[in-house]
């Protein structure tokens, strides 16, 4: 018993120092809010502890009816993620993006949970919070996901409702293959160690697999990705998500949706596959589609110009 015990005891022994030795801390949050929350960032209180960090781009007028986008994020991305179309649709619209609950600069909800119905209040809080009326409305994955709850709960609201890769598509509709990051988060046990365990590495070969042009894939996006999933609140808010109940949309629900929609895929989607955009297009009326060749899961980054002008054209009067 004794030798067993010794064993035992030396197991434990390794098994913390593994840990300590692989655990990758919280960053820091002013040094976060340095790095990427510099303007045009602003953090705006939502009341309730919630402060929101979100860029206001674009022109706009005194009587405040200048054209509006929303932009709304994806799992474990940020606001960032729109860089290239907040450059291109900004000259015309006024570009309005933020971090999600449990994302970037935001941080965890306050008031506790994650879902996609607390995400869906926080956006009508802060639409309040801005004056808008109503706004065109984008989301990617998640938050493609999100912008259609939004368009079905609110249609008074929405003049035009854009889908990325959209997540909301029933498994056997929309069920991708995935990648390593989402895997491991939805995993029992494991997804416990990545709270305190998130190897840069690991965040790299996540995005890698999410994508199909390779070049988006730049040392400073993967930073900006491994960085924000570590500030304080946020792995675990990814894994209250991950290890929630999922709701596919009802055809009820995307019947309600009554905005005009694009719906913009890329064809080699892994997360998503292509094959959902049957499920929005049957379950919103008048939906247009527009599949992207060689492109992944982020069409916004991965094919930048190309869909900012669908998008740009898509929301133009003759559009």
């Amino acid at each position: 018993m004794k030798r067993l015990g010794k064993w035992l005891a030396a197991i434990l022994v390794v098994l913390v120092g593994a840990f300590l030795l692989l655990r990758t801390p919280d960053t820091d949050p002013a040094a976060m809010r340095a790095k990427y929350g510099a303007p045009p960032s602003q953090f705006v209180d939502l009341g309730g502890g919630l402060t929101v960090h979100l860029r206001d781009e674009g022109p706009r007028n005194d009587r405040g009816d200048a054209p509006v986008l929303v932009l709304l994020h994806g799992s474990n991305a940020d606001l960032h993620t729109w860089d290239a179309w907040a450059r291109a649709l900004s000259g015309q619209f006024r570009v309005i993006r933020y971090d999600q609950i449990g994302h970037g600069l935001t941080g965890p909800n306050p008031a506790g949970g994650h879902s996609q119905d607390a995400m869906v209040a926080v956006l009508e809080r802060l639409r309040i919070k801005l004056g808008l009326d109503r706004f065109a409305l984008a989301g990617n994955s998640m938050g493609g996901g999100l912008a259609a709850r939004y368009a079905s709960a609110y249609p008074q609201q929405v003049s035009a409702l854009i889908l990325v890769d959209a997540a909301g598509a029933p498994r056997k509709a929309g069920g991708g293959r995935g990648n390593i990051g989402f895997t491991l988060a939805a995993t029992p046990g494991i997804n416990v160690l990545a709270r305190s365990i998130t190897p840069r590495s690991l965040v790299e070969r996540s995005l890698s697999q999410s994508v199909s042009n390779q070049a988006v894939v730049t040392p400073a996006a993967v930073d900006r990705h491994w960085e924000l999933l570590r500030y304080p609140g946020n792995r675990a808010a990814t894994l209250e998500r991950f290890t929630s109940q999922r709701r596919a949309f009802t055809p009820a629900e995307l019947a309600r949706i009554t905005a005009p929609t694009l719906i913009i895929w890329g064809e080699e989607d892994r997360l998503i596959p292509v094959s959902a955009t049957r499920f929005f297009a049957d379950g919103i009326k008048d939906a247009r589609v527009k599949v992207y060749p060689g492109i992944g899961h982020l069409p916004h980054e991965e094919a930048a110009a190309e869909t900012a002008n669908d998008v740009r054209a898509f929301l133009s009067p003759q559009g």
